[in-house]
């Protein structure tokens, strides 16, 4: 399962940014797979904070092969102990304890999410432990399918704007500027500014100066 989008929004962007059509038009249509569980997905994205994607995708290769399938019935029944044994700290395991207690009660209204504007499903998701504002943006990307998320926090997505538009920095100005740009469709951007960051465009360096080691 991909992010889905499609002619409209691209011709869209390239309406209104020669820059990014062009590389639209050298990078091609790009099939990013999407979680189709936001519960799962939440769980996904707390183990995922500040460790590789490699081991990201070990540790959640193992809990989905121990539990089946992620739920907060199977969470709550695994435990603390086991949670860890996985991999994870213990404190990622209170985090994800915690919301699968939070969902099983009623007191997180999972479903209630889709109803939400962006910057409600933002309020919501970062009031939970272990979620901020950039991975509620991740989920609302990567699960909701939310079209009109550019994450200021995401340090891959300010490298390829200062790739794209030859910038040594981006300030919040800047950011600003080029989201509202890309609005209503500013997922879709996203997704090339992060293979814009990753290498797509192997011509495109990046202007940020080095630092002079000391």
């Amino acid at each position: 399962m991909f992010f889905e989008y499609g002619e409209k929004e691209i011709s869209y962007l390239k309406d209104r940014d020669r820059r990014l059509g062009d590389a639209i038009d050298k990078i091609g249509h790009i099939n990013r797979a999407v979680d189709s569980d936001l519960f799962s997905s939440v769980v996904h994205h707390i183990i995922g904070q500040q460790i590789s994607t490699t081991a990201q995708a070990t540790l959640w290769k193992r809990l989905n092969e121990r539990l089946g399938s992620v739920t907060a019935d199977t969470i709550l029944a695994l435990g603390r102990e086991e949670l860890q044994a996985v991999g994870m700290t213990f404190k990622k395991a209170d985090y994800i304890l915690d919301f699968a207690e939070k969902v099983q009660s009623g007191i997180f209204d999972i479903k209630g999410l889709d109803k939400l504007t962006d910057e409600e499903v933002i309020k919501e998701l970062s009031a939970l432990k272990g979620i901020g504002v950039w991975t509620a943006e991740m989920i609302m990307t990567f699960c909701m399918q939310r079209p009109n998320v550019v994450s200021f926090g995401d340090l891959a997505i300010h490298r390829g704007m200062r790739m794209l538009y030859r910038h040594r920095k981006i300030d919040k100005a800047k950011f600003e500027r080029y989201r509202k740009r890309y609005s209503p469709y500013g997922t879709v951007a996203s997704l090339y500014l992060w293979a814009i960051a990753g290498g797509a465009i192997p011509e495109l360096n990046d202007p940020m100066p080095k630092k002079v080691a000391k």
